[in-house]
């Protein structure tokens, strides 16, 4: 095989939890946290692979609209992952940063996570964009309403990300999606117009790092022309 190419940013859409759990006549609170446990998994291989940038949809803004039972729980496993699992992005000089609206995950929860992003600020090792009540439409329309009360009258490209939730991070190299599913689900829609698309059966509790050194294999023989 030839030499491997690593994306310089890899996204990926976690998705199966639920149906993970159904199929084992679980609680869909016990696929979550399954996925979670994954979801420190593909931390260590990506930061081991020498990933720059992963980017993972952690909750999005349509899933706010699932059973407030399921929601209460997603937002506890959110809190208690931010208090347990800081320490371990510090020790491997992880940044963290968060994209979304996450005032509307409450005040507290708000309050807790801005305070990990904050002293995970000046690691310089990979960056971990976790987006956490995010949509692609509400990022771009909060980008518009931004560049307007800024006075834009005439945007660049560049400029124009530069409001954008994930300002200062460049476009993922390679999208990943568990489950089955074909498709984005409102995810990064303005930064994934040269990404690569990579779409897997696997269930996102049950994608392992040999699923993702699979996914790379395939990105690595892709010829990215951008167009051109």
């Amino acid at each position: 095989m030839e030499k491997r190419t690593i994306p310089n940013h890899i996204a990926v859409i976690m998705d199966g939890n639920g149906r993970w759990a159904k199929s084992r006549l679980l609680p869909r609170t016990a696929g979550h946290l399954a996925g979670f446990d994954k979801f420190v998994d593909l931390v260590k291989s990506c930061d081991d692979l020498g990933i720059k940038y992963l980017t993972v949809y952690a909750f999005s803004t349509e899933n706010a609209s699932r059973g407030s039972d399921e929601v209460s729980a997603l937002f506890s496993l959110a809190a208690k992952a931010v208090g347990g699992y800081e320490s371990k992005l510090m020790a491997r000089n992880i940044r963290g940063v968060v994209v979304g609206d996450i005032d509307m995950a409450g005040e507290k929860l708000a309050e807790t996570i801005r305070g990990c992003e904050e002293r995970l600020a000046s690691n310089t090792g990979m960056t971990l964009c976790i987006a956490f009540c995010y949509g692609g439409r509400k990022e771009i329309i909060s980008a518009i309403n931004k560049a307007i009360k800024n006075g834009e009258a005439e945007l660049t490209e560049e400029a124009f990300s530069r409001y954008l939730y994930t300002a200062g991070i460049p476009d993922p190299d390679l999208i990943i999606r568990t489950s089955g599913e074909i498709r984005l689900s409102n995810f990064l829609l303005y930064q994934s117009a040269y990404s690569e698309l990579y779409f897997t059966d696997v269930l996102w509790p049950d994608f392992d790092k040999a699923q993702l050194e699979k996914a790379i294999d395939d990105y690595s023989g892709r010829k990215r022309r951008y167009g051109r």
